[in-house]
């Protein structure tokens, strides 16, 4: 769908710099970009015009597609529920693993590209002919086109949509208090330790990611993490046993976490998949630390569904993306399971 030419719009989040002639700080992303007159951030998606940020892809889509609400994933939000999927160009990181590589990084110039350009209100509009329950801003990092999510949201919650975000973590701690209203859940990929985070994205460290998942929490947005993990870089015990300690010490013992299977392509197609032994044991390892709800994914394994933590029961039973068997507590010990966005849920558990 095409609809009329969006509109040249100004970046939140950003301050012009004293003494520094038409030169801006974008203060949205922990990269906290100097951007001169003509020049673009890291990003490459917002750009100072004359002493003012503007966002280079606002109401301008990339990709739209329709998904399960399990597929980004979210396993305790709103279960069993389809979703709009959006995205544009760009990222605040440069991962050398990315499987969207080719909109997130290699995409070229914006100005050569040929993008279907789309109004909030179209596509929440698209996303209701569609019949699905709510909209998530996934694919790319969702953070470089932030007001352009915003401006979606805001109209899809009018309209009684859920909305849900997969992140890399690299937003700022007010841009998510900004948000947070109009926000139902978020992924957030917890990837590696500081030095991965140089090293494999070209990121400041993992810090920044902490302190999101922190205000993700505290302003009461639901909150799920994944962790790809990839042989030799993040998959020894010791790096596993200390991202779900500090999971369980600082955000809770019930947040989700969802351990991914990495598979070689982008920068890194000499690297070997993970092993589903990986998995496994990364799994036992995070239970064994606490956490309540854990899960390995991009493998068809038992570990994609949900087992009671206290007698350890089969309560949700999935498939790849689809739920076959649904309960809201266990059968055997009563114990619930933490699951929000009910009101979305699939067919099955709509009153």
């Amino acid at each position: 769908m095409v609809t009329a030419k969006a509109a040249v719009k100004e970046a939140m989040f950003y301050r012009k710099i004293a003494g520094k002639a038409r030169a801006v700080k974008c203060e949205l992303c922990p990269h906290y970009c100097t951007i001169a007159d003509g020049r673009t951030g890291f990003c490459r998606v917002r750009k100072n015009e004359a002493g003012r940020l503007r966002s280079l892809v606002y109401g301008k889509p990339v990709s739209i597609a329709i998904d399960p609400i399990e597929k980004k994933p979210l396993f305790h939000f709103a279960p069993g529920s389809r979703c709009l999927s959006l995205a544009t160009v760009g990222c605040n990181l440069r991962c050398k693993f990315c499987q969207n590589y080719s909109i997130s990084q290699e995409y070229g110039s914006i100005d050569e590209l040929e993008q279907q350009e789309m109004s909030p209100e179209a596509v929440v509009a698209l996303a209701k002919r569609n019949g699905v329950e709510g909209i998530a801003y996934t694919y790319t990092e969702p953070t470089v086109f932030y007001e352009y999510a915003l401006g979606i949201m805001k109209i899809a919650r009018k309209e009684g949509l859920y909305n849900v975000w997969v992140s890399n973590g690299y937003t700022n701690p007010l841009p998510i208090k900004r948000m947070a209203p109009y926000l139902d859940a978020v992924n957030v990929d917890l990837k590696g330790n500081d030095a991965y985070y140089k090293k494999v994205c070209a990121g400041i460290g993992i810090e920044p990611v902490f302190a999101a998942l922190k205000a993700y929490v505290k302003n009461g947005v639901w909150l799920e993490v994944t962790n790809l993990i990839i042989p030799k870089l993040n998959d020894s015990e010791k790096t596993i046993a200390g991202l779900a300690g500090w999971i369980k010490a600082n955000l809770g013992d019930r947040v989700p976490l969802h351990f991914s299977a990495f598979y070689p392509q982008y920068k890194m197609t000499d690297s070997r998949p993970t092993p589903a032994s990986t998995l496994e044991k990364a799994v036992t390892i995070a239970k064994a630390k606490g956490l309540k709800w854990v899960y390995a994914g991009n493998v068809r394994d038992k570990y994609e569904s949900t087992w009671c933590w206290k007698c350890g029961s089969l309560v949700i039973r999935r498939e790849g993306f689809d739920v076959i068997d649904f309960e809201r507590a266990c059968k055997k010990c009563g114990e619930k399971v933490d699951l929000k966005g009910m009101e979305w849920a699939g067919e099955r558990e709509k009153p």
